[in-house]
């Protein structure tokens, strides 16, 4: 076997001008839970479609389970489980018809067939949906039967491509319940997802993509870490108007606003000194704020994904000027002409 589970190296893959995914590199162990995480374009599903065997790159190398996807496109799908964002369900075919269906299409054969089937319907709990037609459930009932589809086969590796995504709180919990649930049982989850928290929460590791790039792999409170600038945040909630706060921010030259709320703000201060937040908030009442509420937050991953974000973003911005080179290594003429 393979020391891993899903196994990238030097993955490129361009679509004309456009670079989807740039160069990445990263490994997943045996048994564990990834979170992948990154806005919208910045190449999560494009190199999950890759590790399905759905798209093939322009450059690098992409293993499942030791199998390199393009080479050995069929062993791939024997092991995988593949849940995308979106799916496909057909008129007039009930839950368990669908499932079978699919059953039919991976081999499975007479009782082995409907055992399989039972099994998932009771793990995704959709029995008492059997008899309903599957283009008709809600949104969270339709990603349990995609779930449902995913595991038919039992796969080594499970991708999912935003599973939960427009679930309402309830089905997202429940869809956590689940995930946990397979990944006790030693599957190997590799799992995109906006939701941070709760990929947190679940996740032995976080796999972050921004432009195409890897950006940061580790777990969560290495992404906290690595992320932080030395502030710290606070909550501060006011009688009246919260524009008032937000203008009597911009004249502090050490108060940045990071997010608006209904009747106040979150604010960073750059210090870690409790002093400096107690004179903060002594400055706001002498100018005539109104506090109730001022208290310490901790910082979540959200706030660190924001902060990476923007400090990737500042220095692309940033131009670098390289060293000159020594009059030795000088270009010649002839190149200059090329």
């Amino acid at each position: 076997m393979s020391d891993f589970a899903i196994n990238v190296q030097q993955l490129y893959r361009h679509f004309g001008p456009l670079k989807a995914v740039n160069g990445i590199s990263f490994q997943i162990p045996h048994g564990s839970v990834c979170g992948f995480v990154g806005a919208n374009g910045a190449g999560k599903t494009t190199t999950m479609r890759i590790l399905a065997s759905l798209d093939y790159p322009t450059l690098g190398r992409a293993e499942i389970c030791g199998y390199d996807v393009v080479s050995y496109p069929e062993e791939v799908r024997r092991l995988i489980g593949w849940m995308p964002d979106h799916f496909g369900n057909y008129d007039h075919m009930t839950v368990v018809e669908y499932l079978d269906f699919y059953a039919r299409a991976l081999g499975y054969r007479g009782k082995e067939r409907r055992l399989r089937v039972q099994e998932v319907v009771d793990f995704t709990d959709l029995g008492s949906l059997a008899e309903r037609f599957s283009n008709k459930l809600s949104k969270g009932n339709t990603q349990r039967l995609g779930l449902a589809r995913a595991l038919l086969q039992d796969p080594q590796v499970l991708i999912m491509d935003e599973p939960a995504a427009g679930l309402d709180p309830k089905a997202r919990v429940e869809l956590k319940s689940l995930i946990r649930v397979l990944a006790q049982e030693g599957k190997t989850i590799f799992i995109s997802s906006h939701i941070l928290s709760e990929l947190g929460e679940m996740c032995d590791s976080l796999l972050f993509i921004n432009g195409g790039r890897i950006v940061h792999h580790g777990d969560a409170e290495s992404m906290k870490q690595n992320t932080d600038n030395g502030g710290l945040l606070y909550d501060v909630q006011l009688l009246g108007d919260p524009a008032e706060l937000a203008s009597w921010c911009l004249l502090q030259p050490k108060v940045e606003m990071i997010e608006a709320r209904k009747h106040g703000a979150r604010l960073r201060i750059p210090s870690s000194d409790v002093q400096d937040a107690a004179d903060l908030l002594q400055r706001m009442v002498k100018d005539g704020l109104k506090i109730t509420e001022f208290h310490r937050e901790e910082r979540n991953l959200e706030d660190a994904f924001i902060d990476m974000l923007g400090k990737i973003d500042r220095e692309s911005r940033t131009p670098s000027v390289p060293p000159p080179l020594p009059a030795s290594a000088a270009p010649s003429s002839n190149y200059d002409a090329l």
